[in-house]
Formats: structure tokens, C-alpha cells, sequence
């Protein structure tokens, strides 16, 4: 990977310069906090004349990025996988799904896990770390409230808003990855300004403060750990008293890179995770381009795969599994193909029902994703595959070039 697209490149103007010294010499002199996170260029915790160096003998060619980006492969993994965990040596990523927060009026009291604290299934996926060393678990925070001691009642809107609660929370998230040694957070707000799943929202200050919350897990766990996040194909969009979605720009210094969602963009009669489809309210393309223009880079953007077919947003078989869909009765056909879409589609009695993703679009998919520069796949979710793990297979040899 070219220098100039990792982390030397302090000041991301996309190149590699003397502007990046001096902006670390800024901040080490105090007088500029604008960079306070991007000029630790090696990642040691302390911005010193080390940082330039490294800076300097990347200019030079003298050695390469300082962090070369690898290529990754994310599962993510609900609390309800039971048998059907990811297998630990064809992902690199394993986000756990989900936990989520306590808020009661508009104070943050803590964090569970769903399925009313269960860790069963957490510590297999931490004991897959012994057989895989190079295994990164995460885990992943949704917005949605299942535990029965809980309900929503300000949710990350509240906890965004505070300085306290934004502080305590990243605490508990610290704390949380120590106790367990897994290796980072996953954030999946869905989303700022907007209210999904009874989720409350302040569209006038939330997409701006979910900045603020995203700043104070980088500077609470510092760069030991991965920090990431689930974003929206679109940025942050105008709506009635403020702003809805993320400020993809903002966010961008303080991640380790973006758990694209590319699929659910659109439903029956059209393609939901295609490459690229004009009839589709959204696509992939779309989306990389919509991150491209806000200058996130390419190098921090991971691809989502669906597991599942989408047929529509509600009802009877609004999704149907990956692993069903050779089981379903005679008058579905999954064999249909899109060449304009890229991906496989299913249709009911001769009409189109929904699209989905197979080992043939993923691998499309694969390739795709290295052209533009991304750094890998990401799909939800892992219990959605067959026994023959044919869509998980798929991808890491997408993206592992296997």
C-alpha cells in the first residue's frame, strides 16, 4: 500500500509532506490539538520526535506506511449464533453482537450484554483467540434494547449529549476489553438523529455529538485497541430540526476503519446490495462514493455482505437465510441471475421475490473491493450460512485472493 494512504500521512491531504512534520511538532509543542490523535504515527501512545522520523523516513523511501493496512475479513456474530460460530481461521474479525446501555433519565448507568448478560457465547469466541492468535474480537454496540431488566429511555442519544456520561461509558468500555482481552469496540448507533426500534433522537445536536463520542473511546482506549463503527451508505443528511446518520467526515480521524452496511438499500422489486443498479434506491458504488467525496479513505472502508435474501421491510419472509433458501418449496427459483446487479435474485411463481449475495457475487464483490482500494469484507451475519460455511468460505477468499 502506498505510503501516503496510511497513518504518516498526519494531516490527510493525501500525501505524504513536510506538513506532517510540522503538524506533529505543533502538537508536541502545544500549540495545535487539532492532531493530537493522527500525529501518534506509531502508535505508542506519546506524540515524540519518533513520530516525525517515522514521517521523515517514509518521505524518503527509506521505509514504508508505518502501519501497513491489512486486509480483513469481519464476522459479525449475534448472541443467538448458538452452534453456528464463525470459523476462527477464515475471519480476522469476530464483532460480537450486541450489547447495550442503560440510560435512566438521561444518565448512563452501564452496559450489558444482550440475552440479559449471557457470556456464553463471548467466551467462545475469546477462546478462539488461543487457537488463533492473530484473532481480533470486538465487541459491537446496537441501539436496540432486549434484556428484560431494560428499556429505552435515552439510549446513546443521552449518553452522547453529556460529557459525563460520554467519559463513563468509554470507561466501561476500557474496563469491559481488559476483563476479557478482546481488542476493541464496535459501534452501531442506528443512528444519530434518527429513531429506529423506539431508540430516542435529538436530530438538533446528535450526529454532531455521536463526533464527541466517537473522540472520547479513541482517547479512552487509546490506540491499543480497535475502534469502529456500523455506518449508513448515505452522510449525514438535512431533516426536520437538525441533522440525521453520521458525519462520516468528523468521525473518520478517530476509527480504524468503517463496517460499511451495503445491503437492506433498497427491497422487492429491486436489488438491495448490488454493485451498481440505477433502479435501486441506493448501490455500492453510491456509497463508496458518497465516502470517497467526504475524503474517508478508501483504505478504512470495509464492505458489507448480506447472509440473507431481503424480500421486504416487513411480514412473512421479509428475510429469508442464506441456509434456507435451498429448502424453500418448488415455486421459488434461487437460481436467477443479474448481470446488471451482480448478484443472484429469487423469484416466486416467475416474479421477483428478493436478492441476495452467493459465493459468486461475493467473490465479484472480493474483487471489486480490492480495485477501489478497500480493505476487505465485512457480512452479517454468521449463523446465516449453510453447514457448508459456502458464503463465510467465499469471502475470505475474496479477499485473501485464495
Amino acid at each position: 500500500m502506498a505510503a501516503h494512504a496510511g497513518l504518516a500521512d498526519v494531516n490527510r491531504d493525501g500525501a505524504v509532506t513536510a506538513a506532517d512534520v510540522t503538524a506533529v511538532y505543533d502538537v508536541m509543542l502545544g500549540n495545535n490539538t487539532n492532531y493530537l490523535i493522527t500525529a501518534d504515527v506509531n502508535r505508542d501512545g506519546a506524540v515524540t520526535a519518533a513520530d516525525i522520523t517515522l514521517i521523515y523516513n517514509v518521505m524518503l523511501g527509506i521505509e514504508s506506511d508505518p502501519e501497513p493496512q491489512q486486509r480483513v475479513v469481519v464476522a459479525y456474530c449475534p448472541y443467538y449464533a448458538s452452534n453456528r460460530l464463525p470459523d476462527p481461521f477464515i475471519v480476522t474479525h469476530i464483532n460480537y453482537a450486541f450489547a447495550e446501555v442503560y440510560v435512566r433519565n438521561g444518565i448512563y448507568q452501564k452496559f450489558e450484554l444482550q440475552d440479559d448478560g449471557n457470556t456464553s457465547i463471548l467466551q467462545q469466541l475469546v477462546a478462539f483467540k488461543h487457537d488463533n492468535p492473530d484473532l481480533k474480537i470486538c465487541l459491537s454496540f446496537s441501539h436496540t434494547v432486549t434484556n428484560s431488566d431494560n428499556y429505552q429511555d435515552g439510549g446513546f442519544s443521552a449518553i452522547a449529549a453529556s460529557d459525563d456520561n460520554r467519559r463513563r461509558f468509554a470507561q466501561d468500555c476500557l474496563a469491559f476489553c481488559r476483563q476479557w482481552g478482546i481488542d476493541g469496540i464496535d459501534l452501531d448507533w442506528e443512528f444519530p438523529g434518527l429513531s429506529w426500534s423506539g431508540a430516542a433522537c435529538n436530530p438538533a445536536v446528535d450526529t454532531q455529538n455521536h463526533v464527541l463520542l466517537m473522540q472520547q473511546l479513541r482517547e479512552t482506549l487509546g490506540n491499543r485497541y480497535l475502534l469502529t463503527f456500523a455506518g449508513y451508505v448515505k452522510d449525514k443528511q438535512p431533516t426536520s430540526g437538525g441533522y440525521k446518520f453520521i458525519d462520516i467526515a468528523a468521525v473518520e480521524p478517530y476509527v480504524n476503519f468503517v463496517n460499511l452496511m451495503t445491503y437492506d438499500m433498497d427491497a422487492a422489486p429491486h436489488f438491495h446490495s448490488a454493485i451498481s443498479h440505477p433502479a435501486s434506491y441506493w448501490d455500492c458504488q453510491r456509497a463508496i462514493n458518497t465516502y470517497e467525496a467526504e475524503g474517508f479513505p478508501m483504505s478504512k472502508i470495509v464492505l458489507g455482505i448480506p447472509f440473507y435474501m431481503r424480500h421486504a421491510w416487513d411480514g412473512a419472509n421479509s428475510v429469508i437465510d442464506y441456509r434456507r433458501l435451498a429448502s424453500l418449496p418448488s415455486e421459488y427459483n434461487i437460481n436467477n441471475w443479474s448481470d446488471a446487479a451482480q448478484t443472484p435474485y429469487v423469484t416466486l411463481n416467475g416474479v421477483f421475490f428478493g436478492s441476495y449475495d452467493n459465493a459468486r457475487s461475493i467473490a465479484i464483490k472480493g474483487e471489486w473491493a480490492r480495485e477501489k482500494g478497500l480493505r476487505g469484507l465485512m457480512y452479517w451475519e454468521c449463523s446465516e450460512d449453510d453447514d457448508n460455511r459456502t458464503l463465510a468460505n467465499a469471502a475470505w477468499n475474496a479477499v485473501m485472493g485464495k
